[in-house]
């Protein structure tokens, strides 16, 4: 390599190495939860206080296998306060699957006539609203306590629109029952969040965008605080949850990644959220993986 090369390189890589951090920064959202953590680090306590306050939570259960769900791809979760049960569905082999505080299994019920169910919310009086991704759908039903089996040619269904969309659909689904809207969020290609009225038993209207400041790359799940209203947002990409106002203001945040909030391990693939009326959080992730996390004092940690 010549001198006159070797300098040539000795000043454009600083220059392109800065250029690629700087983009991707941007692209990454870097730059957003940077301003984010620095906004929480300003916050006062009594306003963490109204709020889920997410930089307060460890994991109390991490990695926790659910038997014989590897290959069906574990995807959503939901809190049923009527049960004190969550629920799950999974995509390649599709079962909504019942599931206790801890996770243990409680119940595993096949679903026919489905594609790639990628969401799951519990509405009203035993009513759940299921996210087909592939089949851009959402389906409503009455879960019997006793069911063994569901038939989704039996189910209410609505068209999520986006044919286009492919496997960057929607993945995520949440009901807020304060304002009365069921909220699905868009994986990619837009990653988008939107509202659809719902009285916990139905649907009308169509679907309306969501605003919010764009903090993550992709959306993979979206979960409700039943005591504030405020909304929960999972990234999968990004490897992040996002706490936001019912108008989408940004509030606080966690990384799922190794050496924080008690996580020996990154979460790989994070794909659903869910929390209780006592504010417990839980996540799952491909392949099958169940986690809870506990809000803990300043102090404790």
């Amino acid at each position: 390599m010549s001198r006159l090369l070797r300098l040539i390189l000795s000043r454009l890589l600083p220059a392109f190495v800065l250029l690629v951090l700087i983009v991707l920064t941007f692209v990454w959202h870097w730059n957003d939860r940077a301003l984010l953590w620095w906004q929480e680090y300003r916050t006062p306590p009594e306003v963490r206080a109204q709020a889920v306050w997410l930089p307060d939570y460890q994991a109390v259960i991490q990695g926790k296998p659910l038997p014989g769900l590897a290959e069906a791809e574990t995807s959503d979760l939901t809190y049923d306060p009527r049960t004190r049960t969550l629920f799950a569905v999974t995509g390649s082999t599709p079962y909504l699957v019942q599931l206790s505080l801890t996770g243990d299994i409680l119940r595993r019920i096949p679903i026919r006539n489905v594609s790639n169910l990628e969401g799951v919310t519990a509405l009203e009086d035993g009513r759940l609203a299921i996210v087909d991704e592939r089949q851009r759908r959402l389906s409503l039903f009455q879960l019997a306590d006793d069911a063994r089996e569901l038939d989704a040619n039996t189910f209410e269904h609505h068209d999520l629109g986006f044919p286009d969309a492919g496997n960057k659909g929607f993945e995520g689904i949440a009901w807020d029952p304060r304002h009365q809207r069921l909220i699905l969020s868009k994986e990619r290609d837009p990653a988008a969040l939107f509202t659809l009225a719902s009285d916990g038993r139905g649907v009308s209207g169509s679907l309306q965008p969501f605003p919010l400041h764009q903090l993550v790359i992709d959306y993979s799940a979206v979960a409700v605080d039943p005591r504030t209203g405020h909304l929960l947002a999972l990234s999968d990409q990004s490897h992040t949850l996002v706490e936001l106002t019912a108008d989408g203001q940004p509030v606080s945040f966690i990384s799922l990644r190794s050496g924080l909030h008690g996580l020996k391990a990154t979460m790989e693939q994070p794909e659903g959220v869910a929390l209780d009326e006592a504010g417990n959080l839980y996540m799952i992730g491909e392949p099958n993986l169940f986690h809870v996390f506990h809000k803990v004092s300043a102090a404790a940690q």
